[in-house]
């Protein structure tokens, strides 16, 4: 069996996602509130089983909850960029998109007196231009693309795809991209979100969804050299007790394979170094 690493990430969107989707009556931005509530628990958990782990923070959450955002940090956990207010990029235009990050890099600098290294796209999608400002801003890695389960890349700029003719493919960027999946993301497996042309049932079993996460890993360390799997957790939906309880289990169960657990900054300085993650060679 070959070794592997898992990047437990969360995306500590509190109010913000709520406030994206333009739902502030008193419940939905409850919700977020719960995420605040959530991240004691998830700290303890991690601090217990010793392990650091990758948090992206849209600005907002950062200006309305500081104490709680400076834990995290202070708990050696790598605390990255993800919007200002869960911002969708492909309804920005360039300039707009920029100011926002401007905006979140305030909040990074000005309260957490930290310089981050790595982007999350809210929504997990880009514009045109976003590659761009990643580069301009000299951030080093992303994590919010699809091309791979077990292999970091770089990110490309300037494809240009039409429906008359072949894909033409970008030049590479020198940001890396740690890839994510909605089947590793605890949002759409668990949270229950009804609005006007929406419904996401959610609310699957704790088990069943860490089972199929057990098994990613697993196959990723029968047939590739060196895989990374980025698990996503956001704290109001993984911090209830059930879930608590499964990703504890989870976790234990993990710690019984050849696993690392490494903040995603460390991989991409790795990447960077010429280290190969994710070849394929099954057995």
């Amino acid at each position: 069996m070959n070794q592997g690493t898992v990047c437990l990430t969360f995306d500590f969107d509190a109010i913000s996602i709520w406030l994206s989707r333009n739902l502030t009556s008193p419940t939905p931005v409850s919700r977020g509130e719960f995420g605040v509530v959530a991240v004691p628990r998830i700290l303890h958990l991690l601090e217990k089983k010793g392990i650091k782990t990758t948090w992206f923070i849209p600005g907002h959450t950062i200006d309305t909850y500081p104490d709680v955002c400076k834990e995290i940090a202070r708990a050696g956990h790598e605390v990255a960029l993800h919007g200002y207010a869960h911002e969708n990029n492909t309804k920005l235009d360039a300039k707009t998109e920029e100011e926002i990050l401007i905006k979140s890099l305030d909040s990074f600098r000005n309260i957490l007196n930290v310089e981050p290294k790595g982007y999350r796209a809210p929504a997990w999608d880009f514009s045109p231009h976003t590659v761009g400002i990643l580069q301009k801003y000299q951030i080093s890695y992303d994590s919010s693309l699809m091309g791979h389960d077990y292999q970091p890349f770089y990110c490309r700029t300037g494809d240009n795809i039409t429906w008359d003719k072949g894909v033409e493919f970008g030049e590479e960027t020198d940001i890396v991209e740690l890839p994510v999946s909605w089947s590793l993301d605890d949002y759409p497996q668990f949270e229950y979100v009804r609005m006007e042309n929406l419904l996401m049932p959610g609310l699957r079993s704790a088990d069943s969804v860490f089972e199929n996460w057990t098994d990613d890993v697993r196959y990723m360390l029968r047939d590739f050299e060196n895989g990374v799997l980025v698990a996503t957790f956001h704290p109001q939906v993984i911090g209830r007790g059930h879930r608590m309880l499964g990703l504890e289990k989870w976790l234990d169960e993990l710690q019984t394979l050849p696993v690392r657990f490494e903040r995603m900054d460390t991989i991409c300085e790795k990447v960077k170094s010429g280290d190969i993650f994710g070849k394929y060679n099954p057995i």
